[in-house]
């Protein structure tokens, strides 16, 4: 029925009918203020207590992690002390120190490779041909033209791109080699190998230019022959760049010192002296 009056009041006098409903509303806000007051209080006092069980559990959970990590830990340093006793007994001579310089990706100029990035960076700033690039996740590429201001990153997933590798867990060599897709292959691998998806991909070094363990990708699929890989590196947005100078990555193919000559073995007769004849 109050309702109703309203309602027809509002009808027959609009401003009458707004006069009291101003009055109303200030007559119900201290009360709706006063009784929601406790109400608030109490949410505020749950979730305190939800925040406090929280912290609790996560106390619990750091205190487990950090106990991991310890023993974790541990292990590291019995095996650093183990690694470097058998190095000493080797005589194992250490990888050349490692030099890193920045660089930022400009663009992507059209050119005779269809996935590389050009880089702000050249020879004036230590920059070579077959240097790594990677970014913070894994490798990108290798520097292919090299000018004296800018150089010209090729992707590891151009058809042109070929990387000796090795899987990380079971030490397989294999060969990623690009194909113009977002996902290289590996290929020459052995066929005993046993590859799985999920297993890490590193470069081996082989190619004396890049140095060994860099993270390239995680195997995606293996299909037979064919086995793919997922970069690390997000080829799709790259920014920055570092390019990895150790003192490998002059040796090039043009520039490798040439291997000496093989001395034939006592009674063989030399290839040349055997065309004579």
């Amino acid at each position: 029925m109050t309702a109703i009056a309203l309602m027809v009041m509002g009808k027959l006098d609009a401003t009458l009918a707004e006069r009291v409903r101003a009055r109303a509303g200030d007559v119900i806000a201290p009360v709706l203020a006063f009784v929601s007051e406790p109400i608030s209080s109490a949410n505020d006092w749950l979730e305190e207590g939800t925040h406090l069980f929280a912290l609790v559990r996560e106390n619990a959970r750091l205190r487990e992690e950090n106990m991991r990590l310890r023993q974790w830990q541990d292990s590291a340093l019995k095996l650093e002390a183990e690694n470097a006793s058998l190095r000493s007994l080797l005589a194992y001579k250490p990888d050349p120190a490692v030099q890193t310089r920045t660089a930022r990706v400009v663009g992507d100029q059209a050119g005779q490779y269809v996935r590389s990035v050009l880089v702000m960076a050249g020879t004036k700033d230590g920059i070579a041909k077959g240097q790594a690039a990677m970014t913070g996740a894994g490798l990108v590429g290798r520097a292919t033209d090299v000018g004296f201001w800018s150089s010209r990153i090729l992707l590891l997933t151009d058809l042109n791109s070929n990387i000796p590798v090795i899987i990380e867990e079971s030490r397989e060599r294999a060969i990623v080699s690009g194909d113009n897709s977002d996902f290289p292959r590996l290929i020459f691998v052995a066929q005993d190998a046993r590859i799985v998806p999920g297993q890490r991909v590193v470069t081996s070094g082989h190619d004396g230019i890049f140095p060994v363990g860099l993270p390239v990708g995680i195997v995606r699929s293996v299909n037979g022959n064919d086995i793919r890989i997922a970069p690390l590196a997000d080829l799709s947005r790259l920014e920055l760049l570092q390019l990895i100078d150790t003192s490998m990555s002059s040796l090039t193919p043009e520039t490798a010192p040439a291997l000496p000559p093989v001395a034939p073995a006592p009674g063989t007769v030399p290839r040349k002296a055997r065309g004579r004849s």
